[in-house]
């Protein structure tokens, strides 16, 4: 059985929201990030990681939401099947992981990104932090105008993507959404969804 190693409120939220849309069996595993346990499956101790019941492992949230929408096409979650539309699936995998998570990077680590490990340091860091994620939510807002969903063709795995890094704005960027109307909408569409409300139970019952 396909095995989902998480850790509540982590990126990895998305793949588990993406298995349940699925409906295939899976397992949900609740790991300690960096444990010595947790490293035996995934060495970088960093979820959300994906094995398959013959024990091949991938991690890295972007691509195990892009392997599940090509392994269930018929769940209809990877856009269409078109050369551009793919690309744009890329596109936006792309841009959650690397524009939209990295973001987040200075708010929650700020010691990572200063010398100085004074409290002004640290604060001026995790600010410049939130204005990295205001300007990514900006760009999503503006493409989000007149849609539903971020792909043409319905709703996706980037969709799933999206919704724990709005939960983190949400969280921790002053004002949250109240800024970026289309981005909210989108959130709030994602937050209504059975499916999205039954994961985030379980990710905080421990199953």
């Amino acid at each position: 059985m396909t095995t989902l190693f998480y850790s509540p409120g982590a990126c990895s939220l998305a793949p588990h929201i993406v298995l349940e849309w699925i409906g295939a069996p899976y397992e949900a595993v609740r790991v300690e990030l960096g444990s010595d346990a947790y490293k035996e499956i995934n060495p970088t101790g960093a979820v959300p990681a994906l094995r398959e019941e013959d024990g091949w492992t991938l991690t890295q949230a972007g691509a195990i939401l892009e392997y599940l929408a090509a392994k269930y096409p018929e769940a209809g979650l990877g856009g269409a099947p078109d050369l551009r539309a793919q690309a744009e699936l890329h596109r936006w995998s792309s841009f959650f992981t690397s524009d939209m998570h990295a973001a987040f990077w200075p708010i929650f680590s700020p010691a990572r990104y200063t010398v100085d490990s004074s409290d002004a340091a640290l604060a001026a860091a995790a600010e410049a932090g939130v204005a990295l994620v205001r300007k990514q939510l900006a760009f999503l807002d503006a493409h989000m105008a007149g849609r539903e969903w971020i792909l043409d063709g319905g709703l996706s795995v980037i969709d799933a993507y999206a919704f724990p890094m709005l939960r983190w704005a949400v969280a921790k960027v002053p004002g949250g959404l109240k800024d970026y109307p289309n981005v909210k909408a989108l959130m709030d569409r994602l937050a209504a969804d059975p499916v999205v409300q039954k994961v985030l139970a379980d990710e905080m019952a421990g199953g």
